[in-house]
């Protein structure tokens, strides 16, 4: 019994409200998903398929491409959570503008979606600023050591969290409340959640760095040629890459369910409780083969997983599946991406030399951001040949980040 209880780690409590942090963001990511709920919104408002692949290309290419400019401004300043905070009250501010044009723009459908989108990238932005504080105020308050079990908790009862969020989710959407204040009401119980847990994190005793010298961003794009010389960098940038254009098929698993197959807009809770539920199992997997494997077997795992979701969702569409078995695309998803997030970040903290990490962080996620556009090439895709062609390319590139998976360090 004494040995059990010693096993565990004792949390300081700046790690305490990092794990809290991660907790209330599960929530507002369970309300606010892009890949389903955000989609299904867009999808109501008649947007085309080049536009719902924009939403995630916004949200997570939008949250890369300023880290580099990001890298050069923070990389001098001793403490980093000012700049989260200060992103922290725009995220805030974007988040319940989109809740207003919701509620209230709904009857001009192009009007709501633009200003939407807008609030989207503006949000997409401030979370680029946040990121990278965010990353280094982590890797100064959690030992290397404890990384994974770190990551792995707040994934845990994060996703419990985002789990209970799908059941509020498919009740307001299945309710008698009309669109779009049923939409609404998602959007503003995600604001809540996520400025609740950017507050927390603002309270994180952050250690000072040493000082170093002033960056800018001309000196950060110089010296992209003298990072891309580490031949492991090198090899967790191609797997990055290949790995962001396979994702061009993740906004369509909600709409093609929606308007190929005729699920009810209900249905959409129903997905955000697989993509959720999957979650907490899966970490607590995922953490034990970080403690026993590290960072390059998860990616290489996930990979995998993540390319068996648009394979289920072609076989479903053309094998007449019963409808229940859809439900595997968002799991297998959900497992992949649960992957995907303890194994890239603790591969990028592990890779990068300690005085270099910003400039590490910076290059690999503007590089990576751009590619994370790609769900617009599946839009334009999906209009030309169908949903069916950008499952089949997604999963033919899954598999090559597969294999790239091979290339990558393995001590990282």
């Amino acid at each position: 019994m004494t040995a059990a209880r010693s096993s565990r780690p004792t949390w300081t409590p700046s790690e305490r409200l990092g794990i809290l942090n991660g907790w209330l963001v599960f929530l507002g990511d369970g309300f606010l998903s892009v890949s389903v709920v955000i989609t299904g919104f867009a999808a109501r408002l008649g947007a085309p398929n080049a536009v719902i692949g924009l939403l995630p290309g916004i949200a997570a290419g939008g949250w890369m491409l300023p880290q580099l400019l990001v890298a050069a401004r923070v990389r001098s300043l001793p403490y980093k959570l000012p700049v989260y905070r200060s992103a922290a009250l725009v995220r805030m501010l974007t988040y319940l503008a989109m809740v207003v044009v919701a509620a209230t723009l709904a009857g001009q459908p192009t009007l709501c979606l633009a200003l939407f989108v807008l609030a989207m990238l503006l949000n997409a932005l401030a979370s680029g600023v946040a990121g990278l504080p965010f990353l280094e105020v982590v890797s100064k308050t959690v030992p290397p050591e404890r990384r994974a079990r770190f990551f792995g908790l707040r994934n845990l009862y994060g996703g419990l969290l985002a789990f209970g969020a799908g059941l509020v989710v498919r009740g307001i959407l299945g309710s008698d409340l009309d669109f779009p204040l049923n939409y609404a009401l998602i959007f503003l119980l995600g604001t809540v959640a996520y400025t609740v847990g950017y507050g927390v994190f603002g309270r994180v005793s952050e250690p000072p760095d040493p000082p170093l010298p002033p960056g800018n961003f001309r000196d950060e794009l110089r010296a992209i040629p003298q990072t891309l010389q580490d031949r492991y960098f090198r090899a967790f940038l191609v797997v990055r890459l290949l790995l962001a254009f396979a994702s061009m098929c993740e906004p369509f698993y909600a709409v093609y369910a929606l308007r190929e197959l005729n699920y009810p807009a209900a249905t959409l809770g129903t997905f955000v409780m697989a993509l959720t539920g999957a979650a907490p199992l899966s970490n607590v997997v995922w953490q034990r083969v970080a403690e026993r494997k590290g960072s390059r077997r998860i990616i290489r795992y996930a990979a995998f997983f993540a390319g068996l979701a648009p394979l289920v969702a072609l076989a479903v569409g053309t094998a007449g599946l019963s409808p229940w078995a859809y439900l595997l695309v968002f799991i297998l998803s959900s497992v992949a991406l649960q992957g995907f997030n303890l194994g890239h970040t603790n591969h990028l903290l592990n890779l990068a030399p300690p005085e270099a990490r910003s400039r590490y962080i910076g290059t690999l996620n503007t590089l990576v951001g751009m590619a994370l556009f790609a769900p617009v090439l599946g839009g334009l895709l999906a209009d030309a040949a169908g949903y069916r062609a950008v499952f089949l390319l997604s999963a033919a590139l899954f598999a090559a980040a597969w294999w790239q998976c091979g290339k990558l360090r393995r001590d990282a």
